[in-house]
């Protein structure tokens, strides 16, 4: 067999950090590598398969799409590209009514703060601090972690950064010259933080006292992450540009963008996505909501989300300083840094994230069961177990 880590090594970019094993085939919840290894998946991808891999539907619609025009870019009309509008006008907030579909959801940021800028004649933004929006140069700007942002610090737009939360802080920096405020409802690469409903209303009104768009960013919250369709829909705030991709298509690469009245007109030209669109993501897209719906996958996200944080909350360990999630996007927050926690649970067969050096974040697929959570708990136990043992040895 062919070690497709060693080719990987040698041919890669570099600007990956990759664990030691090859996934070659999944199904549901589980992943296989090419040695044959089972892993239990509780990162999907980060957060794009929230049907879990190769749903049969999912896989059938792309195979029948595939087979009848898999590209047809928006020179002319297309059958899924309507379809598939009409079906997102129907699930995001009153008010989005237009989109542009795109390729991924840093295109679909980068898109929103250019529209931002064409509807205000602004160029001053307002993002978040531990914010993270995507690593192209617009949306890189929006981020907050240096790390990723200061390479490029010279190529960037004009953002502003303020605490997650603090309505005082966002009401001092937003002024008349502020072409868009941008936040996460739950910030989830800046370890799982959740908005307060104070902060969300204030960031609402102080845009419109001043003129500025609304940008939220539902990259890594949409499409039942959180327990409902959107984050939005916790809170009942109503974007002016709301950005969308990861689960969108159920894993085919797809990001979008929703559209607010405020926004005004869009002249053709303006902007642009060769791969947006395409009949093929579109068809996976309008199957992956369907599936959502017709299988209760978003009410399955709420009540498991809330059984795993319970189970969670039941670990009596000093190691956890401090446990966050909604629905199934949940984090743990530990007194040190968790490679280690990380390593271990992929040795014992799990897959999980981090969000920062000190949080281990859980993505399971919105169809993952009670057994299955109950299987990474125990996991999760032995390791805080045997690192408080290391510790004391």
């Amino acid at each position: 067999m062919a070690d497709f880590i060693q080719i990987e090594n040698q041919f890669t970019s570099g600007v990956y950090g990759k664990r030691d094993c090859c996934f070659v085939k999944g199904q549901g919840a589980v992943l296989w590598d090419s040695e044959g290894r089972e892993y239990l998946d509780f990162g999907t991808g980060i957060s794009v398969a929230n049907l879990g891999h190769c749903h049969p539907r999912l896989v059938k619609a792309i195979q029948q799409q595939a087979a009848t025009l898999m590209t047809s870019p928006e020179l002319g009309y297309n059958d899924r590209r309507a379809q598939l509008l009409q079906i997102l006008a129907s699930i995001t907030p009153d008010g989005i009514n237009r989109f542009f579909l795109c390729s991924s959801g840093t295109e679909a940021v980068e898109g929103c703060i250019k529209f931002a800028h064409i509807a205000t004649g602004r160029s001053k933004f307002v993002a978040t601090m531990r914010g993270f929006h995507g690593r192209t140069i617009g949306s890189l700007a929006a981020t907050h972690n240096k790390k990723y942002r200061e390479p490029f610090a010279a190529l960037t737009p004009s953002f502003s950064h303020v605490p997650f939360n603090k309505v005082e802080k966002l009401a001092a920096t937003v002024n008349d010259q502020t072409a868009a405020v941008i936040i996460e409802l739950v910030q989830g690469e800046g370890g799982v933080r959740l908005a307060d409903a104070e902060f969300v209303a204030a960031a609402r009104n102080i845009c419109d006292e001043h003129g500025a768009m609304l940008i939220v960013d539902e990259v890594q919250t949409g499409f039942g992450r959180t327990g409902k369709m959107f984050a939005c829909d916790h809170f009942g705030v109503k974007p002016d540009l709301m950005s969308m991709g990861k689960a969108i298509a159920g894993g085919v690469p797809m990001g979008a963008i929703g559209i607010g009245d405020q926004i005004g007109e869009l002249k053709p030209g303006l902007h642009g996505s060769t791969f947006g669109g395409n009949p093929l993501a579109c068809a996976s897209a309008l199957e992956n909501i369907a599936i959502l719906t017709d299988e209760h996958l978003i009410e399955n996200s709420a009540s498991q989300g809330e059984y795993f944080l319970k189970r969670l909350r039941e670990i009596d360990s000093p190691e956890i300083r401090e446990i966050r999630g909604i629905g199934l996007m949940i984090g743990v927050e530990m007194k040190s840094r968790v490679s280690p926690i990380l390593q271990a649970m992929m040795d014992a067969g799990f897959v999980v994230l981090n969000a920062g050096p000190t949080v281990v974040r859980f993505l399971p697929p919105l169809n993952i069961t009670k057994q299955q959570i109950d299987s990474v708990i125990e996991s999760f136990v032995g390791c805080l177990n045997n690192i408080q043992d290391m510790q004391t040895a």
